[in-house]
């Protein structure tokens, strides 16, 4: 799947002035993240499980 066909959004805790914002796209394989100040650099795909725990640790502080 190409970074043109995913649903892409915007982080909740993005600011207002969209200057430090990221986005990300979710499919069945995958948790898709980029910058969205310019969406043509490479985007990072992490595996559900992967993502779960990123998750968690962040959460942990």
């Amino acid at each position: 799947m190409s970074t043109t066909e995913l649903a892409w959004f915007k982080s909740s805790y993005s600011g207002s002035q969209g200057d430090s914002c990221v986005e990300v796209a979710i499919t069945d394989q995958a948790i898709h993240v980029r910058d969205s100040k310019d969406v043509t650099y490479p985007h990072l795909a992490v595996n559900l499980g992967g993502w779960t725990r990123f998750v968690q640790y962040v959460a942990r502080g």
